[in-house]
């Protein structure tokens, strides 16, 4: 323990404060993205859980991602919104310890998720005779157990590892919530190895799941290809778009964050908006508006309100 300091009990999430006269702009424009990711989110469970048509392995995992996801910001943006009006933006280290460990459990939770909608992808299009009796609905209740029961498997040693030591004064947070390497590096103890291990963790998590999503879209593509009619391959190409999308959008935004080089500087803060905020508002937007069977879905049910109505 280092000489002199005090052990903190809270911390101070600097977050926005460098940018006071924005501070009111950013409350509405985050709360309005959060307002529509999560109206999103609950469009598509709403849909997949009324229509029997959407009854499929597909949209039962883009519902669970669906879930998972309004968790997933449901960790962070509240509290973030707040602090943007307050002027005392505090968060215990229960607090903190908590947040984090929601926060990795349930960005780790979606990165399975995404990998298992790509695995469904690679079934139904490599071994379609087999894709109903490989992939249940009970198999697709399993395997979303497995993601959130492997997401936070990993969050937990991850959070135990960074809250297993006490934390020193300063206890001024640089970002908008408890993420893992601002809250490492305040640790009274040498942080470095600790940073290394987590930081290592969470990276093999991110790329072992993304380069499994890559080989099964090598097979798919391989498959598609041997497709002799145009209207074959188009419509097998169409049940991947919107999943390979969102796929490149969720690790790209990520890879930006676990794999950037400590000495390329930038604000932190600024950098973590794309993958806590943009990314969790395009992926409904994204699997909705180019799915014919999530819009005919609303259309059915927005044409029963109507005629229910009259």
């Amino acid at each position: 323990m280092q000489i002199n300091q005090t052990i903190v009990k809270e911390f101070i999430l600097t977050g926005f404060s460098l940018y006071p006269d924005l501070q009111i702009l950013l409350f509405f424009l985050f709360f309005c993205l959060y307002f529509l990711t999560v109206l999103g989110n609950l469009a598509i469970m709403g849909l997949t859980w009324v229509d029997r048509a959407l009854h499929t392995p597909m949209y039962i995992f883009l519902s669970a991602l669906s879930f998972s996801e309004t968790c997933y910001t449901l960790s962070i943006i509240p509290k973030m919104l707040t602090d943007l009006l307050a002027k005392k933006r505090t968060i215990s280290i229960i607090g903190c310890g908590l947040q984090m460990c929601f926060f990795l459990g349930l960005g780790g939770t979606n990165c399975i998720i995404l990998t298992l909608m790509g695995y469904d992808r690679f079934l139904a299009i490599c071994n379609p005779l087999r894709y109903p009796l490989l992939m249940t609905n009970i198999m697709c209740g399993q395997l979303v157990a497995s993601a959130w029961a492997g997401g936070f498997f990993i969050s937990v040693i991850e959070t135990v590892l960074i809250f297993r030591d006490f934390f020193c004064s300063p206890n001024c947070v640089k970002h908008f919530f408890c993420h893992m390497r601002a809250i490492v590096r305040l640790s009274c103890l040498d942080s470095n190895l600790t940073e290394f291990i987590v930081t290592l963790i969470s990276v093999s998590g991110l790329l072992g799941t993304f380069l499994l999503i890559i080989l099964t879209y090598i097979f798919i593509l391989s498959t598609v290809l041997r497709i002799p009619s145009a209207e074959g391959k188009q419509k097998a190409f169409s049940t991947c778009a919107s999943h390979l999308t969102v796929v490149i959008i969720h690790f790209g935004f990520a890879s930006i964050v676990y794999l950037k080089p400590e000495s390329s500087g930038g604000d932190d803060t600024i950098i973590a908006i794309p993958y806590t905020v943009i990314t969790p508002f395009l992926s409904p937007l994204i699997f909705s508006l180019r799915n014919k069977d999530m819009k005919n879905a609303f259309r059915k049910v927005l044409g029963k309100i109507v005629a229910q109505n009259k």
